[in-house]
């Protein structure tokens, strides 16, 4: 029977993951010689995600550190995804057994959770090694996923107004930009798109009142245009256990990407954006869903971790 300790330590690396608007929309149940991952549906986003898709991906994110840390503790980590079809909340089954030695491209991958960032800002000015973009695009195809970086002009344009438009789209909707501001919090909170505590009242307030589309689009299209690789993330299909492999392939590249000294952040809004969401899979060129587009290159300089809420929150001892 896993003890309580070692199923602590294991979920200590696992909520160190990435969630949409730093919702950290998961739940973890102990069981016997095993842990259950669990959607926590209050913490969605119904305007911004109205199929908890991006919600599903966040657990997928937070389902594979949890393999991370179990193999480099010596853990084989059996996953069961969507046990029980009647409770859609129970996204997996981890089942966990001692073994001689961790698993092979796994656990070698924990020192680089606490170092993983959402970096938000522009890359420094380095291109990325062909080397790189490849251990990327493999670490993706060992979750079952696909990774197609956006290399040419015309399809880094193509994404980048693309971006553009989804700004302009989302933030045209009053609930939405309701639904954005109720997650700007202060750091001391724990979770949410972090801001200086005295500054998050007018902060909510404007973004609640004004469309900022057409500012916020032409910031983010050139953020965009100037990132070192712009690719998309994607999947055979579009079910649960499809967002599920997402979340676990985006982890896996993005913590291969901090080995070989990159980070990144989201440009999802063409995504997020179901009209624009089939222009972004013909703009990659692959059969299948497209499911996030990445930005990627060498930060120029450090950021803080995002907040975290408590271990004991995230627990579910029923």
């Amino acid at each position: 029977m896993l003890s309580r300790y070692a199923g602590m330590k294991l979920l200590e690396h696992a909520v160190l993951a990435p969630s949409s608007h730093n919702t950290q929309p998961w739940r973890f149940r102990p069981v016997d010689d095993g842990i259950d991952l669990l959607a926590d549906r209050t913490r969605a986003l119904p305007v911004n995600d109205p199929e908890d898709r991006e919600l599903t991906i966040s657990c997928g994110c937070a389902l594979f550190n949890l393999r991370v840390a179990a193999a480099a503790g010596g853990l084989s980590a059996h996953v069961s995804v969507t046990p029980d079809p009647s409770d859609a909340d129970w996204l997996a089954r981890v089942a966990l057994a001692e073994r001689a030695g961790a698993a092979a491209g796994e656990g070698d991958l924990l020192a680089y959770i606490a170092r993983r960032r959402t970096y938000r800002k522009r890359f420094a000015a380095q291109p990325v090694a062909a080397g790189a973009l490849a251990a990327l695009a493999q670490a993706a195809a060992a979750e079952g996923a696909w990774l197609e970086v956006l290399s040419t002009e015309a399809q880094r344009h193509g994404a980048a107004s693309l971006v553009a438009e989804g700004d302009a789209m989302l933030w045209s909707n009053p609930s939405w930009r309701r639904e954005l501001a109720a997650w700007m919090h202060p750091r001391r909170r724990g979770d949410g798109l972090a801001l200086p505590g005295l500054a998050v009242p007018v902060a909510q307030a404007v973004v609640r009142t004004f469309d900022m589309g057409e500012g916020v689009g032409a910031k983010d299209r050139q953020l965009a245009e100037a990132s070192p690789v712009l690719a998309v993330l994607g999947t055979a299909g579009d079910s649960t256990a499809d967002w599920l492999r997402a979340g676990q392939a985006l982890l896996r590249l993005l913590l291969e990407g901090v080995r070989q000294g990159l980070q990144a952040s989201y440009l999802n809004q063409p995504i997020q954006v179901s009209a624009l969401r089939p222009r972004v899979q013909q703009l990659a060129g692959h059969a299948g869903q497209p499911q996030l587009l990445l930005r990627l290159g060498v930060p120029a300089e450090e950021v803080p971790a995002a907040p975290r809420r408590r271990l004991a929150d995230v627990i579910d001892q029923e």
